[in-house]
Parts: structure tokens; C-alpha cells; sequence
């Protein structure tokens, strides 16, 4: 469970935190206000012991709650109902439930964070924020996928789409920095790199196509999940004794770059790399092959490319996979200056050389806020 409090006017960052394993034998509540972070461990078996511990961590080490005035949620998956913020009531925490089937991973969790919060903080508005909200405007061709219709409809099955709050911040700040806010020419490709990883083309400030599906397996190589792989392989892998259940486990938590090469974080890939293993060196050119693949595919929906940016924790650290990315679309017109690809900051900024045919940028991604401003506006209609 992470949380901040933020003004949305300002944009400063009051305090902030994150409660570990939760549900499990033992649990760590970090909290950081000003200059201090406190440590606590604990036994935290579900979300509303959790939100309670982080509440009471308010009122010991700061600030006070007295001046929040609501409570954004982040909700994976809003599925084809909510193409936007909303707030929450019982027939959205109904309709969310009913959505759990989609991400199953991922809004169990989210509604229990709602429901704990509800609990312990009644007195305030809560919104939920959707990852999908973003995605709503793809077009029907690149939602649609070639299954048979009425299935499709019945069970809501097409793209959806996720870390839209990330996308949707990062090309709006790509046009700020380019001084291009409202230009609807602007063709933008985000690359979100983290543990979990999408890509987006957006046109004029919508988006037109993104990597991730129905659920966040599809597409992108990514810390634990395997991203495409041939739908088939469900089909193989139960022929040689597997179970449904074990399948999805295998692509969701035991594949990607911890089934390439034994390793998740893109720091200890990059120190194996230097140190010679060839499985990290298979890892990160598959990994660097399938987002060339995608980024290739996205310049030519958007028929041409203003900015190829970069965020999340891989995208705004990971110089050696930048770098390999973009000298491998040379013949598209995109040219790195490797030093300033190798600058660390959470500043925006250029990692393309002047004449380079189109921007590469790191925009640094700030998800927290984009719920604070979204959660601000519901609020005050």
C-alpha cells in the first residue's frame, strides 16, 4: 500500500509512505515526512489493519489529517464503464468487484484499500482513478481483437489498455516541454519502463494505441511477466501437465526478465551484463528488440514521430537500455548523445543530439499527482 499527500495546487509532496506485505507473517510500514523517514515493523494480515497503521502513523510523526479533503484511489482495471475519475459509492464498489474478474492480480487489492479507507476516514470524498481511463479513446480498430463478436461482447473482451495516469502525465508534459500544449499534430510515443512496462502512441494528446490489454500481461517484456508470447502456448503448456492457474502464474510472476535471466531489477541485469552473463546479455537484447518492435509499429500508425520519451523507474534510470533502443532506430531518423543519456536527474531533459530528426526525452513520471488533480476536479463539480 503506497500513499501521498499532496496539494494539488502547489504540487508539494507532504509526506509519503509505503506498507509492505501485507497478509503476510510479518510486515514494514516506511513513512517519510520532511526530512524524516520512520521504520516500523508490524503485522499488518489485511488492507484496513494496513490503512489503520498508516493513519495512526499520521498522527505520531506528522503532518495531521485534519486538512485532507479527499482520498484518490489508483484502480487497475475500470474496464469499459469508468472513462474517467470517479466518485465512489456502493455502485462502483459493486461494478468494481465485478470488474476483479479482469485483473484479478490487481483490483482484489484496490478494493480492499477502498473499503479500509471508507472505513476509517467516512467523513471525506473518495474518488477511484483507473488505469484503463486513459485507453477509453482508442480507436475500435485497435481495440477490437479477432474473436468472435458476441463472445467478445459478452464478456468484455478487448484491449484495455493500463498506466494510463502515467501516460496521460508524461505526454502532456512531453508537449509542455517541447511548447507544443495543445498542438493536435503532436505525435508522442511513451515508453512507461518499470517492473511493469507499456508503451502509447498518442496523437494531438490522445491515444490512439498502447501495448497492454485485456489484463497487463500482453505485450512489453517486463520484470516478472512475459508479454507476447503465442496464445497458443496455453494450449502446449496444458498438454504437458500444467493447469490454467499454473500457466497464468508462469507468465505473470515467473517469466520476463526473471525467466531470462534470474533477475527483476534492471540495476542487477546491467551489473551482470558488465560482468560478462550471457543470460543478462539475452535478457536485455530481447528486452531492448520487443520495444524497437513496438516503437517501429507506433510510428507508423501515428505516420511519422515528434518525441520518443522515456519514464518510470527502467525509463528514467536504465541508460543501457536507452541507449541500445535508440541507436537501433538510427535509420528512423533518431540519434543519441550518449552523454547526456548517461545523466541521472528527476528533471526532464533531451537525450538526443540537436539535428536529430526526433526528440528523445526523459520525462520523469509523477503518477500521485496526476490522481491529485484528478481527485481535486471530481470533487468540485
Amino acid at each position: 500500500m503506497k500513499y501521498q499527500v499532496i496539494d494539488a495546487e502547489t504540487h508539494e509532496s507532504h509526506a509519503s509512505g509505503l506498507v509492505e506485505r501485507i497478509g503476510q507473517a510479518s510486515g514494514e510500514l516506511k513513512h517519510r515526512h520532511g526530512d524524516e523517514e520512520t521504520v516500523r515493523e508490524g503485522w499488518f494480515p489485511n488492507h484496513t489493519v494496513a490503512f489503520g497503521a498508516v493513519v495512526a502513523a499520521f498522527e505520531e510523526f506528522g503532518p495531521g489529517l485534519q486538512g485532507v479533503v479527499a482520498v484518490g484511489h489508483r484502480v487497475v482495471h475500470g474496464g469499459d464503464r469508468f472513462r474517467e475519475a470517479v466518485r465512489i459509492d456502493a455502485d462502483v464498489i459493486a461494478e468494481l468487484k465485478r470488474l476483479s474478474q479482469l485483473a484479478p492480480l490487481h483490483n482484489p487489492p484496490a478494493l480492499a484499500g477502498i473499503r479500509a479507507a471508507m472505513d476509517l476516514l467516512p467523513e471525506i470524498p473518495h474518488v477511484g482513478i483507473f488505469d484503463t481511463a486513459f485507453f477509453t479513446t482508442l480507436p475500435p480498430e485497435a481495440y477490437t481483437y479477432a474473436i468472435d463478436q458476441e463472445l467478445a461482447k459478452e464478456h468484455g473482451i478487448r484491449k484495455y489498455g493500463f498506466h494510463g495516469t502515467s501516460h496521460a502525465y508524461v505526454s502532456e508534459k512531453a508537449a509542455d516541454y517541447l511548447g507544443r500544449k495543445g498542438d493536435p499534430d503532436l505525435k508522442v510515443i511513451v515508453c512507461h519502463l518499470g517492473n511493469g512496462a507499456s508503451i502509447s502512441a498518442v496523437h494531438g494528446g490522445t491515444a490512439v494505441e498502447t501495448s497492454m490489454g485485456l489484463t497487463p500481461l500482453q505485450g512489453l517484456v517486463m520484470g516478472t511477466r512475459s508479454g507476447d508470447v503465442d496464445p497458443g502456448l496455453h494450449k502446449f503448456l496444458s498438454s504437458h501437465g500444467m493447469t490454467p492457474d499454473e500457466v497464468d502464474t508462469l507468465l505473470n510472476k515467473h517469466s520476463g526478465m526473471l525467466g531470462l535471466c534470474g533477475y527483476t531489477d534492471m540495476r542487477d541485469v546491467g551489473a551482470q551484463i558488465e560482468a560478462g552473463n550471457e543470460a543478462a546479455i539475452l535478457a536485455r537484447d530481447v528486452y531492448v528488440h520487443r520495444l524497437v518492435f513496438y516503437i517501429g509499429a507506433y510510428m507508423a500508425l501515428l505516420g511519422g514521430l515528434d518525441a520518443l520519451v522515456f519514464t518510470a523507474g527502467v525509463g528514467e534510470n536504465a541508460a543501457h537500455i536507452r541507449g541500445p533502443v535508440v541507436e537501433r532506430l538510427a535509420g528512423m531518423g533518431l540519434t543519441l548523445d550518449p552523454a547526456a543519456n548517461e545523466v541521472r536527474s528527476r528533471e526532464a531533459r533531451e537525450i538526443s543530439t540537436p539535428d536529430s530528426a526526433v526528440k528523445v526525452l526523459v520525462i520523469p513520471t509523477n503518477e500521485e499527482l496526476a490522481m491529485a488533480r484528478q481527485t481535486v476536479e471530481i470533487i468540485g463539480r
